[in-house]
């Protein structure tokens, strides 16, 4: 059975950064796409980044694009999400996520972490 787990939010100033770490267990011997998530008051659930399950493509929400990236961290199911210059509009829970086939950019994906919430003020 595979959990996702993330970690790594925080407050944050305008223009500041963080980075967020996923690891998905219960994976052994197989590769997953992975990618985040994030939702914000009043919002539905958005796409922000994911990373290919096997030839590592990385795609990127208009929003993440430019300030966002996503990497992968050591064993092959777990990433980073470096976030640059935070804005206002970033503040939310972020979720970390693992499918078979592939992550975003619709909000549909084989597991789910809790989310870890990033705030953003000045």
């Amino acid at each position: 059975q595979v959990q996702v787990e993330e970690s790594g939010g925080g407050l944050v100033q305008i223009g500041g950064s963080l980075r967020l770490s996923c690891t998905a267990s219960g994976t052994t011997g197989k590769v997953y796409g992975m990618g985040w998530f994030r939702q914000a008051p009043g919002k539905e659930r958005e796409f922000v980044a994911a990373i290919g399950r096997s030839d590592d493509t990385t795609r990127y929400s208009g929003a993440a694009e430019g300030r966002f990236t996503i990497s992968r961290a050591g064993a092959r199911n777990s990433v980073y999400l470096q976030m640059n210059n935070l804005q206002p509009e970033d503040t939310a829970v972020y979720y970390c996520a693992a499918d078979r086939v592939r992550v975003g950019p619709v909000v549909r994906v084989d597991y789910w972490g809790q989310g870890t919430q990033v705030t953003v003020s000045s």
